[in-house]
């Protein structure tokens, strides 16, 4: 093993089921997709992870390479810290809601995943147990800038940075063009992922956050990563979603 850079696991002659075939893998750490993807087409590795995108389309077009689906319990969304901030412009639902109806989410789906994500109305993602199916909003840029207007915003309004979760930063992109087609511009800026993470929890994040979710569990989990009050990924929180966490909490009947 070299810290940080690769993980080797070698076969256990003595294991007691069924002997595999593969006498060891080697893990390496590659940030970079496009490096990844070179290491694909040059054979340095069999399997590259988080292929999305560009890179995604390369694999897809070449026929030496196979593109595997995975759908996993992951949803990418976004995250209005300063709604909690009664000066601030994503204080009015109105204005969120604009944003919502701004993003072209099946362009987005294309582009960045090739039409496999599914598309939804939550961060829940409804194949998570308990989870309820909600709809996505349609995109509809004419009545986010009326929305914006009624808010008090016609000419749109300097949001400043949007964040995006890395590696993904295609994703805040696509996010900050669709936004800005409607008037609410942005700064895409780019992080290394721990200190992502970090600024996230300690509340340091400002402006738009475009974060993914893909840990697995059910919905009791998600809320409380990043819906709660008290949520470690939340800049605040409903009081009487509170209560009905803590209600579930302490209910035994799973009906």
């Amino acid at each position: 093993m070299t810290p940080g850079v690769e993980l080797v696991l070698d076969l256990n002659e003595q294991y007691w089921r069924k002997k595999p075939t593969i006498t060891r893998v080697v893990f390496k750490g590659v940030p970079d997709r496009s490096t990844r993807l070179a290491m694909l087409k040059t054979g340095e590795v069999d399997i590259g992870y988080l292929m999305v995108g560009v890179e995604a389309a390369a694999i897809k077009s070449d026929t030496r390479l196979r593109l595997a689906k995975v759908n996993p319990s992951s949803v990418w969304w976004l995250d209005f810290p300063e709604q909690w901030k009664p000066t601030s412009p994503w204080h009015d639902r109105r204005v969120r809601l604009a944003a919502n109806l701004a993003m072209n989410k099946q362009a987005i789906n294309e582009a960045e995943r090739l039409g496999f994500a599914r598309l939804t109305g939550s961060i829940i993602p409804s194949v998570m147990e308990f989870a309820m199916r909600i709809e996505p909003y349609a995109y509809d840029p004419p009545a986010a800038k009326r929305l914006l207007a009624e808010a008090g915003y016609p000419k749109g309004f300097d949001a400043g940075d949007l964040t995006p979760q890395p590696p993904f930063t295609t994703m805040g992109e696509a996010v900050a063009n669709d936004l800005g087609a409607v008037g609410i511009r942005t700064r895409v800026r780019t992080m290394e992922r721990a200190t992502y993470l970090d600024a996230w929890r300690s509340k340091k994040l400002s402006g738009v956050i475009v974060p993914v979710a893909a840990a697995p569990d059910n919905i009791v989990s998600r809320l409380e990563s990043f819906v709660l009050s008290s949520a470690p990924y939340a800049a605040g929180g409903y009081p009487d979603i509170d209560e009905l966490f803590q209600q579930q909490a302490r209910e035994r009947d799973r009906k």
